[in-house]
């Protein structure tokens, strides 16, 4: 009696294990297209953002057709990649390949005053875990005009700061040319010089996330440089 009992008590948890299982993949597979399409809202959403674009859930995708007047992809040399989209690029997967093999998504839009501002994506590592987000320059390919940042995990209150609108504002007029040298922003541990354009702010108790967002900004932003400076020259 005792071995059925055990028996039957194997039984069910496999039966359970299998069911519940079951459940889990159909609800995977159902939810999957409303998962892909909050991540598409909330691309054009931090894409818009950094341009200082407004826009909800209910208007980001005629925002965003009205902003952004072109996206395509390059190579490292500044040539335009034919018949890649580069709303699709995902820049984790690019950036495990060599340099030269890599796809390079950029977005321009267009400004209230008329102006062209070009958006870059960013990608790189805090603290925890990924940090991420999207850089606007100014026509000149030097001014920074905006910047939208995210985190993965960082520390709430020290490096998630990152992805507060006090702390992107500190970004908006830097240089990330000095003369036709290339400097990218340094992230300065006690507080940047006021007067220094090509430098912000550390977060206050955030040195690894700040030190890995300016080695984001230094390693993402110095791939463009062939495209920078054909567009400054």
């Amino acid at each position: 009696m005792k071995d059925f009992s055990n028996r039957y008590i194997f039984l069910f948890a496999v039966v359970m294990v299998v069911i519940v299982a079951a459940v889990l993949s159909t609800a995977a597979m159902l939810l999957q297209p409303l998962q892909q399409a909050n991540m598409i809202i909330e691309k054009k959403l931090n894409i818009l953002s950094s341009v200082g674009v407004e826009a909800g859930k209910d208007d980001v995708f005629e925002r965003f057709e009205e902003a952004i007047e072109q996206s395509y992809a390059i190579n490292h040399k500044g040539e335009v990649i034919e018949g890649v989209d580069a709303f699709e690029v995902d820049l984790r997967v690019e950036q495990r390949k060599p340099l030269e093999e890599q796809n390079l998504p950029l977005f321009i839009a267009r400004l209230d005053d008329g102006r062209e501002a070009i958006i870059i994506p960013l990608e790189g590592r805090g603290l925890w875990g990924p940090i991420f987000g999207y850089i606007a320059l100014e026509e000149d390919m030097n001014t920074v005009f905006g910047i939208n940042l995210d985190h993965q995990g960082e520390t709430p209150g020290l490096g998630a700061e990152i992805n507060t609108s006090w702390y992107e504002a500190k970004f908006r007029g830097k240089k990330i040319f000095d003369g036709d040298r290339f400097v990218s922003i340094r992230v300065v541990k006690g507080g940047a010089p006021a007067d220094d354009q090509h430098a912000v702010d550390a977060i206050s108790g955030g040195t690894i996330t700040s030190n890995g967002l300016q080695d984001m900004l230094y390693d993402n932003l110095e791939k463009y440089l062939n495209y920078f400076n054909a567009r400054r020259d």
